[in-house]
């Protein structure tokens, strides 16, 4: 199998088109696809939300040459690769090593059953609104639960999410009905109308930022804020234990718990 049947095969969850109409619907960027080609037969694939040195490291140590990362392992432009630069020396060393690596982002982010629609299925949703919904994609969701106190939600959010570092603003005693969630960096003021419109009684997203919480807390939606990493890493675990028995090469899957 060559990188590009393995994207091939990543495609028929998520194609890359679901990325194009992503960042046309909110005038955006993404660099999702093939980034990094080493060329000849894939012998194995580490799946990793980011590509860090321990992935690769990972890749290494189990004969792997190729990663599949959520996050793109090259999102702005490159002038030039230097091996003594932290923030080009993971593309010189896979180059080096002979890894390539394919990164599938928005589009991950907004397939059927991606990373953004598992994690309202970790939130305790099944269905509801859609705030951006194009050809065979969406974002962000608001969604009916059964009424939780905040107190409580957040510990069932922090145990189905396996992360300890999930921060919460508002009331602890409200009863949480209706939740409004979006995966990844996901809070502007198109989403944050969009949790008033649906009379949201919390947010959840990530990396949140001061005004953005106030202005929720100030139209009485609470806040809570899990890691980015958490918020995704869940999804694309889901992701990947769907696909991995079409693989047809061995796999892995990689976790960094020091940013869950």
């Amino acid at each position: 199998m060559k990188s590009s049947e393995l994207l091939s095969l990543l495609e028929e969850i998520a194609p890359l088109s679901l990325s194009d109409e992503f960042v046309r619907a909110e005038d955006g960027y993404d660099n999702s696809g093939i980034i990094v080609d080493c060329g000849g037969d894939i012998s194995g694939v580490l799946f990793s939300l980011d590509l860090s040195f321990a992935a690769l490291a990972e890749a290494k140590a189990r004969g792997f040459n190729a990663i599949v990362t959520h996050h793109p392992a090259i999102y702005s432009k490159l002038s030039r690769i230097n091996a003594d630069d932290p923030a080009t020396g993971l593309i010189a060393d896979c180059l080096k090593y002979g890894i390539s690596v394919i990164s599938m982002h928005l589009n991950f982010d907004a397939a059927p059953e991606g990373i953004d629609y598992h994690l309202m299925r970790a939130l305790g949703g099944t269905a509801g609104n859609t705030y951006l919904r194009f050809n065979g994609g969406a974002y962000g969701r608001a969604f009916d639960i059964k009424p939780t106190p905040m107190s409580e939600y957040v510990k069932v959010i922090s145990d189905n999410l396996n992360s300890k570092r999930i921060i919460f603003y508002g009331d602890g005693n409200k009863t949480i009905r209706t939740v409004a969630s979006f995966c990844g960096a996901g809070c502007d003021d198109g989403s944050m109308d969009f949790a008033k419109s649906e009379r949201a009684d919390v947010f959840v997203s990530s990396d949140v930022k001061h005004h953005q919480i106030t202005a929720l807390l100030s139209n009485g939606i609470n806040v809570i804020i899990p890691t980015h990493y958490a918020a995704e890493n869940y999804g694309f675990r889901k992701i990947y234990t769907k696909i991995i028995d079409g693989l047809n090469v061995p796999s892995a899957y990689f976790c960094d718990g020091a940013l869950l």
